[in-house]
């Protein structure tokens, strides 16, 4: 458990904060790669090993079927999709949230920042997880890959400020990919990556000065010092 209150006297550095879903508040990683590499191997392509099938969670789908499988012609993506689909929510019940996710949610919401998903999932896929965890009253705007340009366009973020009306200075993102690294820089905002995710730490420092932290309580103590 973590400890409650968050800092409210000093002046805020950040009013918006958006968090990244696979990797960062679910521990789905696992889950996701091995259902790439099965698809893959169900079409007779060359399977991706970890570290590949693990690089292009959090894109949208045409960008991360084109890196797993470079081989495979555009008109076959739907079946290398549905292939993936099936392994995925064969397993998708059992994904749980990282232990204290949740709480730090509720402690943020309650603490008065505004609260914002931007992810590589569906619209539907998304939707589904946030009922599944109960979550979905906490977060002010969510964003998904199929709504509009993927990361690391910034096209999620720049709708997520102006939706909640906020400045890309006040703005935050959370996630555990070099793709949401990039997303944050493209934005304007600022980032803190989190190292338990999809992407090993030198794919983090894409840029000088990236805070990595390596637990929901060590995001939670950053959060506290400089959010």
């Amino acid at each position: 458990m973590m400890a409650s209150g968050l800092p409210t006297l000093r002046p805020r550095r950040y009013r918006l904060i958006v968090f990244d879903w696979d990797g960062t508040l679910a521990d789905s990683t696992v889950i996701i790669a091995s259902s790439i590499q099965r698809a893959c191997g169900d079409l007779g392509l060359p399977v991706p090993d970890d570290r590949a099938a693990r690089h292009v969670i959090g894109l949208g789908l045409a960008d991360a079927l084109r890196y797993v499988a470079p081989t495979l012609p555009e008109e076959r993506y739907p079946e290398l999709s549905l292939r993936y689909r099936d392994h995925y929510l064969a397993r998708d019940p059992e994904i749980p949230l990282f232990e204290g996710a949740a709480e730090l949610l509720r402690e943020l919401r309650a603490a008065g920042y505004l609260l914002g998903v931007a992810t590589g999932k569906s619209r539907r896929g998304l939707d589904r997880a946030l009922d599944q965890q109960g979550l979905r009253e906490l977060f002010h705007h969510t964003r998904c890959a199929d709504e509009g340009r993927p990361k690391p366009d910034p096209d999620m973020l720049h709708c997520l400020m102006e939706r909640s009306r906020v400045a890309p200075s006040q703005t935050l993102m959370i996630g555990d990919t070099s793709h949401d690294v990039e997303l944050a820089h493209n934005a304007g905002a600022g980032i803190v990556a989190v190292s338990y995710g999809a992407h090993a730490l030198d794919d983090l420092r894409l840029y000088d000065a990236v805070p990595i932290v390596h637990s929901l309580a060590e995001l939670r103590a950053w959060i506290a010092q400089n959010g």
